[in-house]
């Protein structure tokens, strides 16, 4: 059976989000009425995740435990390589993303590659808050395009664009400007966020060093760099001539 949506989750120490998200998500994509399944790459959770993970008796469910820690974009990335769909709908593992937002998202999709979601009431600490808009700010003031909140995980793909894209080390918060960069049309759709009830962000004002601005540099380099012939006509002889 060819399955249409595959929900990728990547996932650090997140046991006590998993398993309720996992059947929320269900709750929603079974009114869909398509085949579809979830794919949960552990990133080398040491609290217990991938264990939890073997308690969700879902038929639709895959997982793939790394074996250290590798970054959230090294677990994105296997996700949606092992992805079946047609489309691919990616969100975080700690439950802030709300799964009920998916239908919006592919509603969105017609017409575009990929639909990008911009969180309307920020539920974070504020050290996030301000990473945020730091970020977001001087992405959109370099880059040039429309993306408001490129840090939002909940996203819809069409599968076939994400195989022209190349992931590197913390390249998936830009993975909707690589797209564009690519000719890919993406659109923004205003989206809910939840506050954390569960577990501790992995992420802090304190931990992420300059790593966003050096990754940003390189998406400005790519996009200053990018080959842009276009060809004006074309000539074609036969072979006898």
């Amino acid at each position: 059976m060819n399955v249409k949506y595959s929900i990728v989750i990547p996932a650090h120490n997140e046991k006590d989000n998993l398993p309720p998200l996992i059947q929320e998500i269900k709750s929603v994509m079974d009114k869909l009425g398509e085949p579809w399944e979830i794919i949960v790459v552990d990133d080398g959770s040491t609290d217990g995740s991938w264990e939890a993970l073997h308690k969700c008796h879902l038929p639709q469910l895959r997982g793939f435990l790394l074996k250290q820690q590798s970054g959230q974009s090294a677990a994105l990335d296997i996700g949606i390589k092992a992805a079946l769909g047609e489309i691919i709908i990616v969100l975080d593992g700690d439950g802030q993303n709300d799964p009920h937002d998916i239908p919006k998202l592919l509603v969105a999709l017609d017409g575009v590659d990929c639909v990008s979601g911009c969180r309307q009431i920020r539920q974070d600490r504020w050290d996030r808050k301000i990473i945020s808009t730091i970020a977001n700010g001087t992405r959109k003031w370099l880059l040039g395009d429309d993306i408001h909140d490129t840090g939002c995980s909940l996203k819809a793909y069409r599968a076939d664009c994400l195989r022209h894209i190349k992931l590197f080390k913390g390249m998936h918060r830009f993975l909707p400007s690589l797209l564009i960069i690519e000719g890919f049309q993406v659109k923004e759709l205003p989206v809910s966020h939840r506050p954390r009830t569960l577990g501790t962000s992995n992420y802090s004002i304190f931990n992420r060093g300059l790593s966003p601005i050096v990754d940003l540099l390189a998406v400005w380099w790519m996009g200053r760099r990018r080959l842009r012939g276009e060809i004006a006509q074309t000539l074609r002889t036969d072979g006898d001539q």
